[in-house]
């Protein structure tokens, strides 16, 4: 077991939202999180406009894919959080859930995607400041 922090981030396809927010952990964490995303059903792909909303602000990413939820992801969790997209994580005592409620950027241009984009950022931000110390 890891004595850093682990996030999960759920989604019902893991192609918009949480792959966003996993991005971002990611990318502000570095190694100090360990993070995850995924979905109870993935879509065949990340969203495009998702993907190329990140590319602007230098965060890649083209090659994630979206992932089943299964309950070991959360049992490894120490954070789970939903994206405000009705998908429900399995409940273990010591956990810590959150539901942020956003918009969906599915089948929405990269102009709509970029507002989320930036309130999943000051989320996961807010989350950082909150899990990980020094």
């Amino acid at each position: 077991m890891s004595d850093k922090p682990s996030v999960l981030f759920v989604c019902v396809h893991n192609a918009g939202r949480s792959q966003m927010a996993a991005a971002w952990l990611a990318h502000l964490a570095g190694d100090r999180v360990e993070v995850r995303s995924a979905g109870s059903a993935p879509g065949r792909e990340v969203n495009p406009a998702a993907v190329a909303a990140m590319a602007e602000v230098g965060v890649d990413i083209s090659t994630a894919t979206p992932k089943i939820l299964t309950v070991d992801a959360v049992k490894e969790s120490d954070v789970c959080v939903t994206m405000g997209c009705g998908d429900t994580c399995p409940v273990f005592p010591g956990k810590r859930y959150l539901d942020w409620q956003l918009a969906d950027p599915a089948g929405q241009g990269v102009e709509a995607v970029r507002p989320i984009r930036d309130e999943i950022k000051a989320l996961v931000e807010g989350l950082l400041a909150e899990i990980v110390t020094a």
